[in-house]
């Protein structure tokens, strides 16, 4: 791939500089896999360069998660390291920034009982409940990017050769979030300039209420009384103002907890801890999941739906038109940081505290009495087609067209 080293030195300088905003003596934490290691090096580098004090990695492997997962006792998947969970939330109390690269493999556990990854998953999830709160809640800033291995590329270009699909992941991946373009830094300005727009022109509307309808979707989504919709970049506690998705093409708010209802249909598989999960449809009832089919994956969807009370309501509806430049791609990535910023989407579980006013400063009751959804899970899925229609519904019952036939109206 023509200057490929270029690229991909402006892909990490985009994740320290524009995604996570390092600041001088600051800790980075980088949560990975091993396969992307050499990335991970250039990402330690441009972090130092910045002014960071020092470079956590927290390395994870997918060939031995799989092997705990099928060999481990059960009392063992119920548990996890004390020690971790403790380590990241004193780093997180400490104002460390919080860096995960993304490179699902969604063919991983197939062949593993759903009920055992579920019971490691809700222990993880438990355990590191205190760290998710700083991420969740933007008290520190964080960033998720994604990282081309063997196993995912097979997965968006199966017919070709390994070498072969690696270099086209990376080229989707350099265009898709501008590292390819002559200044990506102004290129992201100019992007969250719009984005801004869009959130800026929702918030002025104060919606009651969504109306989705699309083949296999008819859904009316209850917007949180105090919400307020967000895109692109963040503020962390500390005024640290960071983009914490790229690539972003989404404008997201908060759903009131028991304000959805009707069914909707998803419209791209969705990759869930190491298995697949397609070809799905819910129904909701008064904010809650009661009913849940899938064409693929079954019983890994119940066991999310049960993993917690709140793990069937909604956290977060977010707005994507379909010409975005993911979905033009015309690719499935089996990624959900792509595949849900080449849709609309709606996510399953956590409510994120800083889509209502003043959220992040409420306690849990407040949060409740406005309409916060909590749960373990934060599971976006995909709803956006070329045929989605949106309405936007004003509290004297004012409907006004915000999206058609996919894209904003």
């Amino acid at each position: 791939m023509e200057s490929f080293e270029h690229y991909l030195d402006q892909y990490a300088e985009l994740a320290i500089r524009v995604g996570l905003n390092v600041q001088k003596d600051q800790t980075v934490v980088i949560t990975t896999p091993i396969a992307c290691a050499d990335f991970v090096r250039k990402l330690a580098q441009k972090a130092y360069d910045a002014g960071a004090k020092d470079v956590v990695v927290d390395w994870d492997d997918d060939v031995v998660k799989a092997l705990r997962l099928k060999n481990a006792p059960e009392d063992t998947l119920r548990t996890y390291p004390a020690w971790r969970a403790a380590g990241m939330e004193e780093m997180a109390k400490e104002g460390a920034a919080f860096l995960s690269i993304y490179a699902p493999n969604s063919d991983l556990l197939k062949d593993i009982d759903p009920a055992r990854v579920a019971m490691s998953s809700k222990a993880a999830a438990t355990a590191r409940a205190g760290y998710l709160n700083y991420t969740r809640s933007n008290k520190v800033n964080w960033l998720m990017v994604s990282y081309p291995t063997p196993e995912w590329s097979a997965k968006v270009f199966p017919n070709l050769s390994e070498s072969e699909r690696i270099n086209q992941l990376w080229e989707q991946i350099f265009k898709l979030t501008r590292a390819d373009q002559a200044d990506p830094v102004a290129a992201w300005k100019e992007h969250i300039g719009t984005l801004t727009a869009k959130q800026n022109l929702l918030n002025d509307k104060k919606f009651k209420q969504l109306h989705f309808q699309a083949p296999g979707t008819d859904l009316y989504i209850e917007l949180a009384q105090k919400h307020q919709w967000v895109a692109a970049g963040s503020e962390s506690e500390k005024g640290i103002f960071f983009v914490p998705n790229i690539p972003t093409e989404e404008v997201f708010t908060m759903p009131a907890r028991n304000g959805t209802n009707g069914t909707v249909r998803s419209t791209l598989p969705l990759s869930y801890q190491g298995s697949l999960i397609d070809g799905f449809s819910l129904t909701f009832k008064d904010g809650r999941v009661v009913e849940a089919k899938a064409e693929v994956g079954q019983e890994v969807l119940d066991n999310m739906l049960n993993m917690d009370e709140g793990a069937r309501y909604l956290g977060e509806v977010a707005l994507v038109p379909y010409d975005s430049p993911i979905s033009q791609s015309g690719l499935i990535y089996y990624n959900t940081l792509f595949d849900e910023n080449a849709s609309c989407h709606v996510a399953l579980g956590n409510s994120y505290p800083f889509t209502i006013e003043g959220g992040t400063a409420m306690n849990e009751e407040e949060l409740a009495s406005n309409g916060y959804n909590k749960s373990l899970i934060h599971v976006d899925f995909m709803i956006g087609s070329p045929e989605m229609a949106i309405d936007g519904i004003t509290a004297d019952g004012t409907r006004q067209p915000l999206f058609r036939n996919g894209n904003w109206a």
